[in-house]
């Protein structure tokens, strides 16, 4: 298993530090309450609409935390003390009753709190660092290379799910996709980059234009998030 440092969420707008400030791909707790975005709803305007991040955030995401928190509050409170990571990779281990839940759920909440910090407003999204513009042209030849093979999977999911720029444990860097609320943590990856392509995250503005939508995403992409990733993981 690749081990991690711990990462910074973000701020919330205004610098007010995230309820969920503290945030290591080993380390987030699963009964803490539904992280604030780390700006406004219509930060991301024109490419993601408000009305969408808000529905995103305040009732599928919080959905997300509030069933994690209730399966394991009833079958495996034990399990309350232990990080997403390792919850939602080792949900197998719990009462099979409550298993599909937590796999659900769970990789909601994980998918979720990082995917709110991947995407910035205008101006503060910041560029690819040279070490990660490196591995980008080392594992696709170009960044053109790197978006098409992204759009590829995001766009090519078939039904729910996510698409997701990924390093191995050689650093290496790939595209690939998850279904639902998987992640790729489970085999081993460290998610640098991921999109939702569930319809609730652009049905709204997009209506069944996934591709559309993603090429809209990539105007909203963090990359300062991405070259803290990128540093964090080891």
């Amino acid at each position: 298993m690749i081990t991690r440092r711990n990462m910074m969420v973000g701020v919330a707008a205004g610098g007010a530090t995230l309820a969920l400030a503290k945030f290591s791909l080993a380390g987030v707790r699963v009964d803490m309450t539904l992280p604030e975005l780390p700006y406004g709803y219509d930060a991301l305007e024109p490419h993601i609409d408000s009305e969408t991040m808000k529905i995103h955030h305040d009732k599928h995401h919080a959905g997300y935390v509030a069933k994690l928190n209730a399966a394991l509050n009833d079958s495996a409170p034990d399990w309350q003390k232990k990080p997403i990571e390792e919850i939602v990779a080792n949900y197998k281990e719990l009462p099979e009753a409550i298993q599909t839940a937590v796999r659900n759920n769970g990789g909601g909440h994980f998918n979720h709190s990082l995917f709110w910090t991947m995407m910035a407003p205008a101006g503060k999204t910041g560029k690819p660092s040279d070490a990660v513009t490196k591995a980008i042209n080392d594992g696709f030849g170009s960044m053109d290379e790197f978006k098409k093979q992204f759009t590829a999977k995001a766009a090519g999911q078939f039904g729910s799910g996510w698409g997701w720029l990924v390093m191995d444990a050689n650093r290496k860097f790939s595209c690939v996709g998850t279904a639902n609320q998987d992640n790729p943590v489970n085999n081993g990856l460290v998610p640098l980059l991921g999109i939702d392509v569930w319809e609730h995250a652009y049905y709204l503005k997009y209506q069944n234009k996934r591709a559309d939508y993603i090429t809209a995403w990539f105007n909203v992409v963090n990359w300062n998030r991405v070259n803290e990733l990128f540093v964090s993981a080891k």
